[in-house]
C-alpha cells in the first residue's frame, strides 16, 4: 500500500515504547523508522503520547522538557513532534499529541454534559477508549502511523496508555500492529554488554499483557551477535527482531544505521508491506545524500540565551545545521549565557561569525540580549533575531539610534516612557496563560526590493508564539531613522532589517519550526551565507 496507490486495508500501527530510563531515543528511533518507510514509498504519520497532566506543553519551563515546539495549527507540544516533522518532512497538528490532561479534560467535560447517560465514568473504558479513538483518527488516510509513548514502561502515569495498546492489539489484525520496545544495553566495567536491564524491562512490559515484536538496543556501539541472541532468548523474540541503535555523532545518521541493521525490512515484512514497497534500487535517497554531504570549513555562531540547555533551543540548533548542510559547512554554536555575558561570555561575541538572539519570556537576560544586538549592528556582524530577539533589536535601535532613552517592552517595564514593544490588543482581556498567545501559522506580506524578498519572495507563512508586538505608534519614527520593517501582517510588524548592514534580520515569527534537512529555513540560509562571508573578513576590520 504505497502512497501512490493508497491504503489497501487501512493503516498499519507501530507502537514505540521505552524501558530502563527516559531519554534513550525512542522518538529518534521511531522517526528514523518512519523516514525509511517513506523512502520505501509509504505515507507515514506519527502520534506522540505524553503522560503528563498538562493539557499541552505551553506552560512548561524549558528546563523541564526543553523547547516548546509550535505546530501550524497553534498546538504547543513536546520537542519530539519537531523531530517527527523534520524526519518525515511533514506538518503535524495538535491532534497528533495526546496528553493525559487533554484526555481527562475531554472525558470530564463530556461527563458534565451528560454524554455518558448516567454511567460510572472510569479509566477503563472511557479513558482508554478515548486514547484508541485519537490514535485511529490521527492514522486515518495514512499508510503507517507511528505512536511513541513517552516515559518508560512501569511509570504509574503510563498505565492507561499501555492498557489501551493492549486492547488496541486485541481489536486489530495481528499483521496491522507492531510493538517496538527501545531499551538500554549498558557496558559493565570489564567491557561486557549487559542484557539484564533489557530483560527486566521486557518482563515489566509482559506483566501488563504486552509482548514486544521488535527490540532496539541503545548502546555505545553495535550489539554483539551473542548479545542479540541472549536478548532474543530471554525476551522471547526472534534473534532477527533484535536491532542495534548505537551512538552516532549526528541524529540524522540514525536512519542510515538502522537501515544497515535491516530494521525497515523487518518492519515491512512483519506488517505485510514488503510486496508493496518500492524496490531497493528505486527508494528515495535524498536523505542519505544530504546528511552525508562532505562539509568544507566551519562557521561559528554565538547563541545568546538564558537557558543553559541545548534542548531549550533545539529547533534553532537544527535550523543552523540544515543551513550548514545547504552550504556544505559545519556550524559550531558558541553558547553565550546572557546573564554571564558581561563577565565571561562577551569574548564569544567577538569570536563568532554571526550572532543569534532567540525567543524567550521575562526580564532575565534582556539587557544582555539588547547589548548583543547593538554589538552586531555597530560591528557589521551578521545578526538574526527571533521573536524576543526581534523585539530586543527594536528596543536597541530605539534607544541608541532614535535617542529614545529607556525605551523598552511593557512585558519587562510596564511604566517605560517609550513602550516600543507593547501587548497585542487581543491580549488585553486574557487571563489564562495556557494556549492563549498568538499561535501557529500566519501569512506575512513582504516588501519588494528587500532582503526579506530575496529570501522569501512576496509572501511567507511561518509559525508564531507571542503576546507582544512592535507598538504601531513608533513605526514611523523607527523607519525614519533607518530601520526597515520589510514584512507585515496588516498593521503588525513581522520582519525587520537594516539595508546598509551585511545581514541584520529579525522575525517576530519562529522560522526554525519549519526548517528541514531537505528544505532549510530561508532566514537561516541567508544568515549563514553572511556568516561565511564574515569568516573571511580580516580580524582588523572588526572592532576589538
Amino acid at each position: 500500500m504505497p502512497t501512490d496507490s493508497g491504503p489497501a486495508s487501512g493503516p498499519k500501527f507501530v507502537f514505540v515504547t521505552g524501558g530502563v530510563m527516559s531519554g534513550l531515543g525512542k522518538g529518534i528511533t521511531a522517526a528514523s523508522t518512519g523516514r525509511l518507510l517513506e523512502n520505501a514509498g509509504f505515507d507515514v504519520t506519527a502520534v506522540k503520547i505524553d503522560p503528563y497532566l498538562n493539557v499541552d506543553a505551553g506552560t512548561m519551563n524549558p528546563y523541564q522538557h526543553g523547547e516548546v515546539y509550535v505546530l501550524k495549527d497553534g498546538g504547543e507540544v513536546d520537542l519530539d513532534l519537531g523531530n517527527y516533522e523534520r524526519f518525515l518532512d511533514a506538518d503535524m497538528t495538535f491532534d497528533q499529541n495526546i496528553t493525559t490532561g487533554k484526555l481527562y479534560k475531554n472525558v470530564i467535560e463530556k461527563e458534565r454534559a451528560g454524554d455518558y447517560l448516567g454511567k460510572t465514568v472510569q479509566i477503563i473504558p472511557h479513558i482508554t477508549d478515548d486514547i484508541k479513538r485519537r490514535i485511529r483518527d490521527a492514522a486515518a488516510g495514512h499508510d503507517v502511523c507511528l505512536i511513541e509513548v513517552g516515559g518508560t514502561v512501569g511509570d504509574i502515569e503510563g498505565g492507561p496508555y499501555y492498557e489501551a495498546i493492549r486492547q488496541f492489539a486485541h481489536e486489530e489484525r495481528d499483521e496491522d500492529v507492531l510493538l517496538t520496545h527501545v531499551t538500554l544495553v549498558p557496558y559493565s566495567k570489564n567491557g561486557e554488554q549487559k542484557t539484564k536491564p533489557t530483560q527486566h524491562s521486557v518482563k515489566e512490559l509482559r506483566s501488563i499483557g504486552l509482548q514486544p515484536d521488535v527490540l532496539v538496543g541503545r548502546c555505545e556501539d553495535e550489539l554483539d551477535a551473542d548479545t542479540k541472541e541472549k536478548i532474543a532468548l530471554f525476551c522471547d523474540v526472534p534473534t532477527d527482531a533484535v536491532f542495534s541503535n548505537p551512538d552516532v555523532e549526528d541524529i540524522y545518521h540514525v536512519p542510515l544505521v538502522v537501515e544497515e541493521e535491516g530494521l525497515d525490512e523487518y518492519v515491512m515484512d512483519r506488517l505485510g508491506l514488503a510486496d508493496d514497497a518500492r524496490p531497493k534500487a528505486e527508494r528515495a535517497s535524498q536523505w542519505r545524500d544530504i546528511v552525508t554531504r562532505e562539509q568544507s570549513g566551519t562557521v561559528t555562531v554565538a547563541l545568546v540565551g538564558k537557558y543553559a540547555l541545548e534542548d531549550a533551543y533545539l529547533s534553532i540548533h537544527e535550523a543552523l545545521k540544515h543551513a550548514g548542510l545547504e552550504h556544505s559547512t559545519d556550524v559550531e554554536v558558541l553558547w553565550v549565557d546572557a546573564e554571564e555575558m558581561a563577565n565571561t561570555h562577551e569574548q564569544r561575541l567577538r569570536e563568532a561569525d554571526g550572532i543569534v538572539v532567540p525567543g524567550g519570556f521575562g526580564t532575565r537576560g534582556t539587557t544582555e540580549k539588547i547589548a548583543a544586538a547593538r554589538y552586531a549592528r555597530e560591528n557589521d556582524v551578521p545578526f538574526l533575531g527571533l521573536c524576543l530577539g526581534f523585539q530586543m533589536a527594536v528596543i536597541e535601535y530605539a534607544r541608541n539610534v532614535c535617542g529614545l532613552d529607556d525605551a523598552h517592552s511593557t512585558e519587562m517595564e510596564a511604566e517605560t516612557p517609550h513602550p516600543v514593544i507593547g501587548l497585542l490588543p487581543e491580549q488585553y482581556d486574557v487571563e489564562d496563560l495556557g494556549g492563549t498567545m498568538r499561535l501557529g501559522a500566519h501569512e506575512t506580506d513582504i516588501q519588494d526590493g528587500t532582503l526579506a524578498a530575496d529570501l522569501y519572495g512576496k509572501h511567507c507563512t511561518e509559525r508564531h508564539r507571542h503576546r507582544y508586538e512592535v507598538n504601531p505608534e513608533y513605526i514611523e519614527e523607527l523607519e525614519s531613522a533607518g530601520l526597515r520593517f520589510s514584512g507585515r501582517a496588516n498593521n503588525r510588524m513581522e520582519i525587520l532589517e537594516l539595508p546598509d548592514h551585511p545581514f541584520f534580520f529579525g522575525t517576530q515569527f519562529h522560522p526554525e519550526f519549519r526548517s528541514r534537512p531537505q528544505r532549510a529555513s530561508p532566514p537561516f540560509v541567508g544568515f549563514l551565507d553572511a556568516a561565511i562571508d564574515e569568516r573571511e573578513r580580516p580580524v582588523s576590520e572588526v572592532e576589538a
